[in-house]
C-alpha cells in the first residue's frame, strides 16, 4: 500500500524531477492518514529502452522491500510517471488545485502485486498552455507568495501531459520564464513578442519604430533575447508584428501593400532564423500564422523556411479559420492544404479562452460544445498538424473541462466520438461518482444556453457579449443622442461586424430580442443548477455542492447578471431612441412625467428606472462572483478587468445620471419631489426646495420602492 509512510525516491534526478516528486509526497499527505504503517516507496529508475517522454511502472520485490518502480529514459517521462502514480493510486487528479478536489484522508491505497504499466506516446510532439492574459493572477496572492497561481498552473500543466508553456503575457513571460524552466517546461513565445524579445518601442520610447530606420538596435534586442534564455529549452517563434498585438504596418505606414509588408516579414524571419542557428545549430523555430499574417501567407506574399514549424491558429471560438479584428471578419480557412504537404511541420494555437471586446469568454467556458471543439481538433490531426499544440489557458480555474479534455486529445484518449464518457468522467474526478450523473448533465447543458450571434456554426457568445456589446451601446447613446430627433440617432460602427443597420435604434432593437433570450435562458440554467446544488447539499455533501457552486454555478451566475444588465440598458435607451413604444400593459408607472421633445413625449424617468436595473444586475452579478472568493482564493477575482462586470454597472451608472440630466436638469427637484415624501409634492410647486438634493441611487431607489406598490 501507499501510506503516510511511503517515500518517493528521486537519487541523482533533476531539478524539475525533484519539483513533481515533491508534488506527489505533498499528494500523499493530503491523502492518507498520520499511520505507523509502512508503505511501498515510490522510485524512479533510469530506462533507456522505454521512449522519450513515456513510462514503464511495475512492481519490485528485492529483499522483501517492495518498492513501486517507474522507469523513464527523460525527465518528462519520469514526471509523467510520478503524476500518473498519484493520480491512479491515490486519486489526485490534473486539476485537483483548481476544482479544489476535496480527499478523504485513509490509511493506506492498495498496490497490486503484479501492477505493471507502460505509457503511449502522445499523439502531438510539443503540447502545453499559453498563460494568456493572465488578469485574475494579477493582485490574487498578492505579497504573500506571488509565484503560487503560477507554480499550481506549470504543475496542472504538466499533470495533462504538456511539455511547453508561454509562460504569461507581456512582462509576465519575462518574469515567470525561469520559472517554467525550474519545471522541465519549453518556454516559446507571444506571437507579438518574436524570440521572447523587448519591444523595439519599450526598450526605445524616443525612436520612431521603424526596422529600415533602426535595423541594428532591432537585431540588438533579438541577440539581447537569445542570451537572455540561454540556459532554457526554448521553441523559438521568430515573426515580426507591431507594438503589440497588432500589425507592423500601423506603426510603420511605408508599407502599404501586400507584397511590401509580406517581403519585410518573409526577410526579418530569416535574419532572426540564421541568428538563432548560428548559436544552436538544432534549435526549433515556429512561426504564427495569426490574423493578418494568415491572409499574407495564402495570398502567396510571405516565404517560410521550410524547418520552420508553421502554427495555424483558430478563430478564438474554436473554429479552425481566421480571427474577426474589429469589423473584418474574412474566416480565411486556417488549416495547410495540399501545397503544404511535404513543406514542413505544422502546429495550432488553439482558444480555450479569447478575448476581443466583441462577444468572447475569458471568465467563461468556451460558449461552444465540447463536441465541436473535439471535430475541430480531429480535422486539425487529419491535417497533420500536430507538431505543436499551444493552448489559450488564460487563468486556468474557468476553463479546466476544456483544458481536460483538450488534453485527453493530445494523449489520444479522447475524440469526438466519446465526449459523453469524457464528460461523465470529468465529473467523477472531480465531484465523486455518487453525484456524477446529476452533475455531467448541468455540464452538458452550458453550450445549449449559449447565445447564437451569426450565421456560422461556432458563433455563439460568450460573457464580453453582453458585457462588452451594453457598455459600447451606452456609451454611444450618451455621445451622440439626438434629441431632436430620436430615432434616427447615429448606429455606432463598432457594432457592424454584429448588424447591418442605419441607426443606432435599429441595433438596439437587435440586441435587445439576443439580451432578452440570453437572461431569460440563463435563469433557467442556473435554476436547473441550484437546484441539484439543494439536492446535494440536503444528502449531507456540503462539499461538493461547494464545489458546484465555485466550478460551474459561478460562472453560470455570470452570465445570467451579464445578460440581465445588458437587457435593461437596451430598454432604458428604447425609452429614448423609440419615444412611441410601450410596454405590455401599455403605459409607464411614472408615465406622468414624460418630457417632451419636438412635440413628441421621452420618457426620461422610465429610462432612467430601466438603467438603474442595469446597474443593479451588473453590480449584483460582481458582488456575486467576488463572494466566491474564500480561503487560497482571496482577491482571486478582483482584477476582473476584460468583461469587466464591475464596469457594466458603472457605464450603467453614467447612464442613469445622463439621463436624469436630460430629464431632470437642470436643476434637480421635479423627481424628487414626486417620489420622496416632505419634498414639496408634484401638485405645489414652492419656489424655494425644502429637502437636500437625492443622488441618482437615492431618487432610483425611492422610484423602486414606489414601482413595487403598483
Amino acid at each position: 500500500m501507499i501510506t503516510y509512510n511511503s517515500a518517493v525516491i528521486t537519487d541523482d534526478c533533476s531539478g524539475a524531477v525533484q519539483l513533481a516528486a515533491a508534488a506527489v509526497r505533498r499528494d500523499i499527505e493530503s491523502t492518507c492518514l498520520e499511520t505507523d504503517k509502512k508503505g511501498v516507496d515510490i522510485a524512479l529508475l533510469q530506462d533507456s529502452g522505454v521512449k522519450k517522454e513515456c513510462f514503464r511502472i511495475s512492481v519490485h520485490n528485492e529483499n522483501e522491500v517492495k518498492r513501486l518502480m517507474i522507469g523513464a529514459s527523460d525527465d518528462f517521462g519520469a514526471i509523467y510517471g510520478l503524476f500518473y502514480v498519484s493520480k491512479i493510486f491515490l486519486g489526485v487528479k490534473e486539476f485537483w488545485f483548481w476544482n479544489e478536489q476535496n480527499f478523504a484522508k485513509k490509511e493506506g491505497y492498495p498496490v497490486p502485486e503484479d501492477f505493471t504499466y507502460e505509457s503511449r506516446p502522445f499523439k502531438v510532439k510539443y503540447r502545453g498552455w499559453f498563460i494568456n492574459d493572465e488578469v485574475l493572477f494579477d493582485g490574487w496572492i498578492r505579497d504573500k507568495d506571488p509565484e503560487m497561481p503560477w507554480r499550481m498552473a506549470f504543475e496542472a500543466l504538466l499533470r495533462c501531459g504538456g511539455n511547453m508553456t508561454i509562460p504569461g503575457t507581456d512582462f509576465n513571460a519575462h518574469k515567470y520564464k525561469k520559472l517554467a524552466g525550474d519545471y522541465g517546461l519549453y518556454i516559446t513565445h507571444h506571437h507579438a513578442e518574436p524570440m521572447g524579445a523587448r519591444m523595439f518601442a519599450r526598450a526605445y520610447p524616443e525612436l520612431e519604430v521603424s526596422y529600415d530606420k533602426y535595423p541594428e538596435l532591432f537585431k540588438g534586442l533579438w541577440e539581447e533575447a537569445i542570451e537572455d534564455q540561454k540556459g532554457l529549452k526554448v521553441i523559438w517563434n521568430i515573426g515580426f508584428r507591431g507594438q503589440g498585438d497588432r500589425p507592423f504596418w500601423i506603426d510603420d505606414p511605408a508599407y502599404d501593400t501586400p507584397e511590401s509588408r509580406g517581403k519585410l516579414m518573409s526577410d526579418l524571419m530569416l535574419v532572426q532564423y540564421n541568428m538563432i542557428r548560428k548559436k544552436d545549430p538544432e534549435a526549433v523555430c515556429c512561426m504564427n500564422l495569426y490574423g493578418e499574417i494568415m491572409e499574407l501567407y495564402r495570398d502567396g506574399y510571405m516565404d517560410i523556411p521550410k524547418d520552420v514549424i508553421k502554427i495555424w491558429a483558430d478563430n478564438g471560438f474554436g473554429k479552425m479559420v481566421s480571427r474577426r479584428q474589429n469589423n473584418h471578419n474574412p474566416r480565411v480557412y486556417a488549416l495547410p492544404d495540399q501545397k503544404d504537404d511535404g513543406a514542413g511541420a505544422n502546429g495550432i494555437y488553439y482558444h480555450a479562452s479569447f478575448y476581443d471586446l466583441q462577444a468572447a469568454a475569458m471568465m467563461t467556458m468556451l460558449p461552444n460544445s465540447p463536441e465541436f471543439v473535439a471535430s475541430e481538433l480531429s480535422q486539425v490531426f487529419e491535417k497533420g498538424a500536430d507538431d505543436f499544440w499551444i493552448i489559450n489557458c488564460s487563468n486556468v480555474k474557468p476553463h479546466t473541462y476544456y483544458l481536460q479534455l483538450i488534453s485527453r486529445i493530445w494523449k489520444g484518449e479522447t475524440d469526438s466520438g466519446n465526449i459523453e464518457a469524457f464528460t461523465h468522467g470529468y465529473c467523477d474526478d472531480y465531484y465523486g461518482f455518487e453525484y456524477c450523473s446529476e452533475i455531467s448533465e448541468l455540464y452538458k447543458k452550458w453550450p445549449e444556453y449559449a447565445i447564437s450571434y451569426g450565421q456560422h456554426e461556432d458563433d455563439h457568445a460568450g460573457e464580453q457579449f453582453p458585457n462588452h456589446g451594453a457598455r459600447i451601446l451606452a456609451c454611444a447613446f450618451i455621445a451622440g443622442f439626438d434629441r431632436k430627433d430620436p430615432e434616427y440617432t447615429d448606429k455606432t460602427p463598432e457594432l457592424n461586424w454584429l448588424i447591418e443597420a442605419d441607426t443606432l435604434r435599429q441595433q438596439v432593437v437587435w440586441l435587445l430580442a439576443k439580451y432578452e433570450e440570453g437572461a431569460r435562458g440563463y435563469k433557467e440554467y442556473l435554476e436547473k443548477c441550484l437546484a441539484v446544488k439543494e439536492f446535494i447539499e440536503s444528502d449531507g455533501a456540503a462539499h461538493i455542492a461547494e464545489q458546484l457552486e465555485n466550478n460551474l454555478i459561478i460562472q453560470v451566475k455570470y452570465m445570467y447578471y451579464s445578460y440581465l444588465g445588458a437587457y435593461h440598458i437596451c430598454r432604458a435607451l428604447l425609452k429614448c431612441l423609440d419615444p412611441d413604444s410601450k410596454d405590455a400593459n401599455g403605459e409607464s408607472f411614472i408615465g406622468a412625467l414624460e418630457e417632451t421633445g419636438e412635440g413628441r413625449t421621452i420618457d426620461y424617468l422610465s429610462a432612467f428606472y430601466e438603467a438603474g436595473l442595469a446597474r443593479k444586475a451588473f453590480y449584483e452579478g460582481y458582488q456575486d462572483m467576488r463572494a466566491h472568493e474564500h480561503g487560497i482564493w482571496e482577491n482571486f477575482y478582483e482584477n476582473d478587468c476584460e468583461a469587466d462586470i464591475r464596469q457594466s454597472y458603472h457605464v450603467a451608472e453614467s447612464l442613469m445620471s445622463y439621463l436624469r440630466v436630460l430629464g431632470d436638469g437642470p436643476h434637480f427637484y421635479k423627481w424628487q419631489r414626486h417620489f420622496q415624501q416632505g419634498a414639496g409634492g408634484d401638485k405645489v410647486h414652492l419656489i424655494l426646495r425644502i429637502k437636500a438634493h437625492l443622488t441618482d441611487l437615492e431618487v432610483w431607489e425611492l422610484m423602486d420602492e414606489a414601482n413595487k406598490k403598483y
